[in-house]
């Protein structure tokens, strides 16, 4: 099995696990926003960090990448145990079509791919 990550904020230029193929594109129906107010790993209690987030969009595009995790379940798991710490809020998990061309009739590059 292999694993695809949908990467739209700091994961684009830090995804902070062995990738294996990283691919420029993005996803439909959800817009990127700066809304969670982040405490734990940045900012403080006083004076929260705005950190990136997904949100639902009918319409809305949101550019990244897609970031590949080859070499079966261990690494697969090892990638998502780092997910799940850094990312905090991972308890919503959604797996989404992934697209390298625009336009209407777009087909997806990639279908299954986390965010």
């Amino acid at each position: 099995m292999v694993l695809w990550v949908f990467a739209y904020g700091s994961l684009i230029w830090n995804p902070g696990f062995k990738a294996d193929e990283k691919i420029l594109g993005y996803i439909k129906d959800y817009r990127r926003v700066f809304d969670l107010a982040c405490t734990d790993h940045c900012g403080t209690p006083q004076f929260p960090a705005r950190t990136c987030t997904l949100e639902a969009q009918e319409g809305a595009i949101c550019w990244g990448r897609a970031y590949c995790v080859r070499g079966g379940p261990e690494k697969e798991k090892l990638a998502m145990e780092y997910l799940e710490r850094r990312e905090c809020e991972y308890d919503t998990k959604a797996s989404v079509d992934f697209y390298t061309e625009e336009g209407e009739s777009a087909t997806p590059f990639l279908t299954g791919v986390l965010v």
